[in-house]
């Protein structure tokens, strides 16, 4: 791996993509073995700076780094001095001063991440910024499906849900595109950016259209923060309409998978019934979630 930083999978190569992938596989095997104490961070700082509120990728970014051997610190920036008025620049510069070897950041503004790698000589992981990217997401959905198909290549990955906010189904498609996966992709009108179609997408008209034969569905949860009302008239109208449920994935292939980055909304993007069944496997992807930070930091490091 010959980049200082993660911070998107837009500008990678698809060699670059598969060495992740190949490198969380092998991690994901050590953690299955009980392998919380390795050594390849020893000595290594890292520092966890979150502008946004996040419950699994921050864990899962501390943990990695934990059981790699390295010094964590989480710093929120509600209790930091960004509170202060101090700029992202600024922030950057100090955790530099204090030889910090990773910056795993997330940020409500896209580019956010590559601002601060070019501020800093620590390695920058971007963990979600704006409505732009989030890396990682998409590498560790693309380590649970290789891991249950033993390929991303010829796979047809269903997508559903607010795809205009997500920036999980942007990364996605980036990864699985390179990969030879086919990407379709449904949700209302409202909530399908113009420009998702030229960047390799393909827009279906129903959810049907899109599950049909499909090997892997994956709900987006509604992003009701990011929201600003009139996209949908309901939570109840989307799951009558364009939620996951049943009947829904008898279009699928026989052997597909259910798939979701995290939190869910219970009976709306996916119904309880498919998210604790048995082709879910959206336990599975917390721990790819592990797996595949300790491979990013690891290769980053190396």
């Amino acid at each position: 791996m010959k980049r200082k930083d993660l911070l998107g999978l837009r500008g990678l190569e698809a060699e670059e993509i598969d060495l992740f992938l190949r490198e969380g596989l092998d991690m994901k095997r050590l953690l299955k073995q009980n392998g919380k104490s390795l050594p390849y961070l020893r000595d290594k700082s890292a520092t966890i700076l979150f502008y946004e509120n996040s419950t699994r990728t921050r864990s899962s970014f501390e943990l990695a780094a934990k059981y790699m051997g390295a010094k964590v610190v989480n710093i929120s920036a509600a209790s930091s001095s960004v509170q202060k008025g101090e700029t992202l620049v600024d922030t950057g510069k100090t955790l530099d001063a204090m030889k910090n070897d990773f910056i795993v950041m997330r940020h409500p503004m896209g580019g956010a991440p590559h601002l601060l790698a070019e501020t800093v000589k620590a390695h920058v992981v971007n963990a979600g910024d704006g409505m732009n990217e989030h890396p990682t997401q998409a590498l560790l959905d693309m380590l649970t499906m290789r891991e249950r198909f033993g390929k991303i290549e010829g796979l047809t990955v269903a997508i559903l849900g607010d795809i205009r906010h997500s920036r999980v189904a942007k990364s996605n498609l980036f990864g699985l595109k390179k990969l030879g996966a086919e990407v379709r992709m449904f949700a209302p009108r409202t909530l399908v950016p113009a420009e998702i179609g030229k960047m390799g997408a393909k827009i279906c008209d129903s959810r049907e259209e899109a599950a049909e034969g499909a090997d892997v569905v994956m709900g987006l949860r509604i992003q009701l923060e990011r929201q600003h009302g009139g996209n949908f008239p309901s939570l109840g109208e989307y799951a009558r309409f364009y939620g996951v449920n049943d009947e829904i994935m008898k279009y699928a292939s026989k052997n597909a998978i259910v798939m979701h980055p995290g939190p869910v909304n219970r009976g709306v993007e996916l119904t309880s019934g498919l998210i604790d069944g048995e082709s879910s496997l959206i336990e599975d992807q917390v721990l790819s979630g592990i797996a595949v930070r300790m491979a990013v930091l690891k290769l980053l490091a190396e």
